[in-house]
């Protein structure tokens, strides 16, 4: 790794990685949504979705293909409504959900493992934002004289998906134990409903009034 990347600014890019991945956003509320709504299993596929999503714009922000956004406004709008509409979609899905525990008094079946999974890695791909993250983050820690520059923006993003998955994947575990246990009530498990149906609304007017810059 020391022949490809500098030493020094790897570090400071784990600190800054670290501090970003902790912060609470618009990723982690999803997450913690999804937990709410199907439990630990659901909460850890969605990170697992938005982690495989994050390293496909890891891959792109590599090959130079994410700068097509900062060239090509009407791409990043498309995505952006794209991408709220699918959220909307999703908060409807959370707002209609009239499930109620069982009769041994198990929790509600919320989102299954697969579509846990597809859910997370849908709206982080379609989320234009994380794009022109890749885009602006991940070159200040490149060092262009060490040549291989596409492998060091590879490995940056690689490492922030790894960071990114571990934290994310304990906070959708955690949420959804949680979730778990107070769905064992059909007026909570309503009410859990609603909290997730109104996260899913927020974060698509997010995107909604989000601009490029």
């Amino acid at each position: 790794m020391a022949s490809m990347v500098d030493t020094t600014l790897y570090a400071a890019f784990l600190v800054a990685a670290l501090a970003l991945c902790v912060t609470p956003g618009p990723d982690l509320m999803f997450i913690v949504a999804m937990g709410g709504r199907g439990g630990p299993t659901a909460g850890v596929m969605a990170a697992l979705g938005m982690a495989c999503a994050m390293m496909v714009h890891a891959v792109a922000a590599a090959l130079g293909l994410s700068a097509l956004f900062t060239t090509l406004p009407t791409l990043y709008h498309v995505l952006r409504w794209a991408g709220a509409a699918y959220l909307l979609y999703l908060a409807v899905k959370a707002f209609r959900d009239r499930s109620v525990p069982s009769e041994d008094g198990a929790a509600p079946q919320g989102p299954g493992m697969r579509r846990a999974f597809w859910q997370g890695a849908i709206t982080n791909l379609l989320n234009p934002k994380v794009i022109l993250f890749n885009v602006a983050f991940l070159p200040q820690f490149v060092d262009p004289s060490l040549g291989h520059v596409p492998g060091q923006l590879l490995l940056l993003g690689g490492t922030l998906v790894v960071m990114g998955l571990l934290w994310d994947a304990f906070v959708g575990l955690l949420s959804g134990r949680l979730a778990s246990l107070l769905r064992r009530s059909a007026r909570v498990n309503r009410w859990l409903n609603i909290v997730s149906g109104t996260v899913f609304t927020g974060l698509a007017a997010r995107l909604v009034v989000a601009s490029p810059k």
